[in-house]
């Protein structure tokens, strides 16, 4: 019989030296799930998913995908198995069209062939709604931008999707839209993690938060019960968020 829970963590820790980022994390991430990530500045969100991805290893706790234990695989290996993320900051590969930074998601990510890539290429870009895929990254509006970062991990073909302040920069109608493309991928069954400082978005987008707070989990569940919770209110969302 098959899991519901696609990736769990267990008492994961990492530390930097004498820094705490990490303290003994606990949670679950579920099959077709969007769950969101908040805390204030400095809670562990982006560690969090820097450790997940395998950019660092954990100090100590568990990492299991899909019942494994992939505590200490490489990025590049969780990234073939299909753990994918975006970056805070958006780093187009700037020599290239808009087409080829969404391939390299497939050329490097999933090991597939130049043509193969080229198509797999175009029915995301397709899917994100990128019309101009022949366009320069020079002439990308922000909005297309943060598509094509989307594009591109989504390229490599992931199970988990980790999105990191994806909507930073963006208008109120762009943020939207890329709310209403993060369903459509969680439609196509990816699971979705989600790091926002948006409340407005998390709240609608959201099936389940966990809140970080100096690198422990704070509290986990649906954002109607997390915003209610007092502990929460006080370390980070404020009365005007309830």
């Amino acid at each position: 019989m098959t899991s519901d829970i696609v990736l769990r963590t267990e008492n994961l820790s990492r530390h930097f030296w004498g820094l705490v980022a990490l303290s003994d994390v606990s949670f679950e991430l579920n099959r077709g799930e969007i769950l969101g990530i908040i805390g204030p500045n400095g809670a562990g969100k982006t560690t969090l998913i820097n450790v997940l991805t395998g950019l660092f290893p954990p100090t100590s706790g568990s990492i299991f995908y899909e019942n494994r234990n992939i505590s200490m695989l490489p990025a590049h290996i969780r990234c073939r198995i299909g753990i994918v993320r975006t970056f805070q900051i958006s780093r187009p590969l700037a020599d290239l069209s808009l087409l080829e930074n969404v391939m390299t998601g497939a050329l490097f990510g999933r090991g597939l062939t130049r043509p193969l890539a080229m198509k797999k290429a175009m029915d995301v870009c397709s899917f994100m709604g990128l019309k101009d895929p022949e366009k320069p990254t020079s002439k990308l509006t922000a909005l297309e931008i943060k598509k094509m970062e989307v594009a591109r991990a989504v390229s490599s073909k992931p199970k988990i999707l980790l999105l990191d302040e994806l909507m930073a920069g963006l208008s109120a109608d762009e943020a939207d839209e890329i709310v209403e493309l993060v369903r459509k991928l969680r439609s196509s069954g990816i699971s979705v993690c989600v790091i926002e400082h948006v409340m407005r978005i998390i709240s609608t987008l959201t099936d389940r938060v966990i809140v970080l707070e100096w690198g422990r989990k704070l509290a986990e569940g649906p954002y109607s019960e997390v915003a209610q919770n007092p502990t929460v209110i006080k370390a980070y969302l404020g009365e005007d968020a309830v």
